[in-house]
């Protein structure tokens, strides 16, 4: 039997009707809004109107991801179909992939082997709609900007001090940094201006932090999109509320803030929706659908962005603070091989055994583990994602030093197996939601910017602290100044390290995080504080997946992996 691709696995999954996993989860007809024959989006009055009792509440995160792979999202699905394979009721969250990634480096986001949510085509490219719906409000507030400093400028908009750029759900690094409105006085008033990658919009953290509609209105109108004329003391923030944007944002965005129901190749429901960065913003499905999830399932398996110093962090002082979200049990997924890559094993040379390496790469499994436990006060197992080059030498080094730590390893084949493979990872996991546990955030609100962001530095990622740059610096005093000192923080830094410098692998210690610059993101109700070389709006690889990516005259798509 040869190798089949994802693709190829899940193009011969026999999917259910998605009227029949509405029914499996309890969504009765009139929540379901029908997008095809196997896709849905479920109104949000199911929220209001459902009486059943919430489920426990499952975080899977990670080591800092590295080019060997951990396979988190591939666990996630796994860990959904394990438990019900076990008989408990269970739903999966996940977040929606972005376009940029799916045609640059990744070429699909939806699970692996035969651990995905289908229809994974579907999934990986347009889906619903909604990141094109959360575009176009971005850039709609974009036009209105541009287009009340050419009406007159009423509110005096310093055109040098718009914070406030535009975005495309595309990796091209050619619009990062643009001059727009050239071409006469009819075309506009020539600025500096820029594109994010959509993901990194206020707008997707907007929509994936807003508790309903209203709540959504009110968030936009609190983005600050710029300054006004005048000296540093004297000029004061714009809001889309003084352009009056909200109203017509919002209606673009009445179908996207639904989250959108699939199924697993198990058929299992899972609940896909919103997607922002973990390495530029908080990295989380939207708050609605890991509550709805909660709402329609007695275990809820949702997953954060690449590492836990990154996604699980901003998942818990960021998402839970914010929705009152508690989770129960947390699972840390690591591979053999990205460990040895910690531990200075090139890429090529990751199947031979190399126990010194493994010893040397896994303090950055540890860490991670500690903060779950020591920082956040909350029960975790370690899924080791299985590969055909581990040893059992290898795992047995994983597994003493995590035992050493108090934590259980479980073997997750859920890649190869399906449910089969992550039958001893939901048995653990189970076990820990029954614990008792007294979940903490890693700071306090009531502290300065620069104390909260010392403590994440200090407390999750070993270091011993921050360093302002002057412009960070003073912005700090001006945020503070403008009654946004209080806000929890999230840290843009590199994804692949725990540092700020990508190629510090490991757990290092003993360093310091640059800020380099801080910004207020109101509508989301967080401070941005950008550390290291953070690009928002990435570029295409030399190769690009968009190569291998077609599709055939009966509609069939081929090279999403």
């Amino acid at each position: 039997m040869g190798f089949k691709s994802d693709i190829e696995i899940a193009q011969e999954c026999e999917m259910l009707p998605i009227t029949h996993i509405a029914e499996k989860a309890g969504i009765e007809d009139r929540y379901l809004e029908q997008y095809g024959k196997y896709k849905a989006k479920i109104d949000c009055r199911l929220m209001q109107e459902d009486s059943r009792e919430n489920g426990k509440l499952i975080l899977v995160t990670a080591i800092n991801p590295t080019p060997a792979g951990e396979g988190k999202t591939t666990t996630t699905i796994g860990l959904a179909d394990s438990l019900q394979r076990l008989g408990k009721s269970v739903c999966v969250a996940l977040r929606e992939p972005s376009l940029g990634p799916v045609f640059g480096i990744k070429g699909g986001a939806a699970g692996g082997g035969h651990a995905q949510v289908v229809p994974m085509e579907d999934i990986n490219l347009h889906f619903t709609g909604d990141f094109h719906a959360i575009g176009a409000a971005n850039n709609l507030l974009a036009a209105m900007i541009d287009n009340h400093i050419f009406q007159g400028n009423e509110l005096g908009i310093d055109p040098r001090k718009i914070t406030w750029r535009r975005c495309v759900d595309m990796n091209d690094r050619q619009l990062r940094n643009i001059v727009d409105g050239l071409g006469g006085r009819t075309n506009g008033v020539p600025r500096e201006d820029g594109y994010d990658i959509t993901v990194a919009s206020e707008i997707m953290a907007i929509l994936c932090l807003a508790q309903d509609i209203e709540d959504l209105k009110a968030r936009l109108a609190r983005i600050i999109i710029g300054y006004t004329y005048g000296k540093p003391s004297e000029h004061r923030p714009v809001t889309a509320g003084d352009l009056h944007a909200q109203g017509a944002m919002a209606a673009l965005l009445k179908d996207a803030i639904k989250p959108n129901l699939v199924q697993t190749l198990e058929h299992v429901p899972a609940i896909v929706h919103g997607g922002p960065f973990a390495n530029i913003a908080h990295g989380c499905n939207s708050v609605t659908a890991t509550r709805m999830a909660l709402k329609l399932a007695d275990y809820a398996v949702t997953e954060a962005g690449f590492g836990a110093d990154l996604g699980a962090e901003k998942f818990f002082d960021i998402k839970c603070r914010m929705s009152g979200l508690r989770p129960d049990a947390v699972v840390i997924v690591a591979s053999v091989r990205a460990l040895k890559y910690n531990g200075g094993v090139p890429k090529a040379e990751l199947g031979n055994e190399n126990l010194d390496a493994l010893e040397r790469g896994l303090p950055n499994l540890l860490r991670h583990v500690g903060n779950i436990r020591n920082v956040y006060h909350l029960p975790c197992v370690v899924a080791i994602n299985a590969f055909p080059t581990d040893t059992a030498a290898e795992l047995s080094l994983v597994e003493s030093r995590c035992h050493a730590l108090g934590v259980n390893v479980a073997l997750s084949e859920v890649w190869a197996k399906g449910s089969e493979g992550g039958q001893a990872l939901a048995e653990e996991v189970i076990r820990l939601t029954g614990e008792p546990n007294e979940f903490d955030f890693a700071y306090s609100l009531d502290g300065s910017i620069e104390e909260k962001l010392n403590q994440i530095v200090r407390k999750i990622y070993g270091g011993k602290g921050i360093v302002m740059t002057a412009a960070a610096a003073k912005q700090a005093l001006e945020l503070e100044a403008l009654g946004y000192g209080k806000l929890p923080v999230c840290v843009a830094k590199t994804q692949y390290s725990l540092t700020d410098d990508p190629a510090k692998l490991g757990a290092p210690t003993d360093f310091e995080v640059t800020v380099r610059n801080l910004k207020v993101s109101a509508g989301a109700g967080f401070l941005v504080a950008l550390t290291g070389e953070i690009m928002t709006l990435p570029g295409l690889p030399k190769v690009p997946a968009a190569e291998k990516i077609d599709v055939d005259a009966d509609g069939r798509i081929t090279g999403l992996f």
